[in-house]
């Protein structure tokens, strides 16, 4: 099983978004955390996100397509990069933004370094999801440098997001199936909220007599 994912397009504001009627996931996480390699593990593809040496180098909202009725966003990565105060703010704002406004937003996928854990940054980004009923699903990357002694401490430090983390990593493909399951479930859930909204439900049996 892969995701059928295909760039579409990339958004450097919010006039730049896609006008469409996809459940959005947003894929975010620090600028060292792997998101660009996670992203082509779960397609099968070597490069439908590039990979860099150098961190930080996303500075826009990359859209990706799957199958028929789901995106993936790749946002710009955090707290790492070196790059001038007034493009880190636009980006900052940018970021805001669409986590804050963008109705298409079903989902956040908050990739975290398994040997870091969570911090400031990430707890907040639970919050914002919490706040909004988005879909919160924590991946723990290169869970392959972890030590299996060293595991049970690194889910630990994920409590306080509120969920348990999958232990992905994408030199070994290890998670990568469950995280592409839990995305398919998230696009389920989004299509269903979507058929309620629009008033196609289950018809409702008779009431007994």
């Amino acid at each position: 099983m892969r995701l059928d994912a295909k760039f579409v397009t990339s958004a450097f504001a919010p006039e730049g978004y896609p006008r469409w009627d996809r459940a959005e996931l947003a894929l975010a996480g620090r600028s060292n955390v792997g998101k660009s390699s996670v992203l082509n593990a779960l397609a099968a593809a070597k490069n439908l996100a590039r990979t860099s040496r150098t961190p930080g180098r996303t500075r826009a909202l990359n859209f990706f397509s799957v199958g028929g009725d789901l995106a993936i966003v790749d946002l710009p990565g955090y707290g790492f990069a070196k790059i001038p105060q007034s493009e880190a703010a636009r980006i900052a704002a940018l970021m805001n933004d669409y986590l804050s406004r963008r109705e298409r937003l079903a989902g956040l996928v908050m990739l975290v370094d398994a040997r870091r854990g969570p911090e400031r940054e990430e707890i907040d980004l639970a919050a914002l999801a919490a706040g909004r009923g988005v879909k919160l699903i924590a991946v723990a990357t290169k869970c392959d440098k972890l030590r299996r002694s060293e595991r049970a401490a690194a889910l630990a430090r994920f409590k306080p997001l509120g969920v348990e983390p999958i232990l992905c990593s994408a030199l070994s493909a290890e998670g990568i199936d469950d995280l592409r399951r839990r995305i398919a479930g998230c696009a389920r859930g989004a299509r269903r909220a979507r058929t309620l909204a629009a008033g196609g439900g289950a018809p409702q049996a008779p009431p007994s007599r």
